[in-house]
């Protein structure tokens, strides 16, 4: 178990992806590391924590309670962000996370993150953009499934 996050994972990551290696290293001595282990919830739904979290390895169910049932609703993969709208917002959680396998997640808090902009707020532009860019990205797949299922459900443009 690492103690200090890996500069070049958060740099290929959809949050790091824009920063030079000298600013994901700037990112990542302010972040944490959580190992988990299979079955662990990382976070549950309507929870009040507001920390950003990076998958580094491993996989994370997301779950959301429909009709008192914990159903999966995505997979995440290595790279990919979640908690963006509470860290952002600060408001609570929409969903549970939940390992599948061993899995490591590094760990961003609101206010460290925030100190960056007296000393680094090219920094702080840099991921805040990234953050637009990965909320956008999920509302777009959000939609596209949206699609795909009214066209199944109204058996229009395709063959079902």
């Amino acid at each position: 178990m690492s103690e200090k996050p890996d500069v070049e994972k958060i740099g290929t990551s959809s949050l790091g992806n824009e920063l030079s290696l000298k600013e994901c290293e700037v990112i990542a001595n302010i972040m944490g590391v959580r190992e988990l282990t299979d079955g662990e919830s990382l976070i549950d739904e309507k929870g009040h924590e507001h920390t950003l979290f990076l998958l580094a390895d491993g996989k994370l169910d997301v779950i959301s309670s429909a009709a008192n049932e914990n159903i999966p609703v995505y997979a995440m993969s290595p790279g990919e962000v979640a908690g963006t709208r509470a860290f952002v917002d600060r408001t609570p959680r929409r969903a549970t996370l939940r390992a599948v396998g061993n899995t490591t997640i590094y760990t961003l808090e609101p206010a460290p993150f925030e100190a960056l902009l007296q000393s680094r707020p090219d920094i702080v532009y840099k991921v805040m953009r990234a953050l637009f860019r990965i909320t956008h990205d999920n509302l777009r797949r959000m939609n596209s499934e949206t699609e795909q299922l009214t066209n199944y459900i109204n058996k229009s443009n395709g063959r079902y």
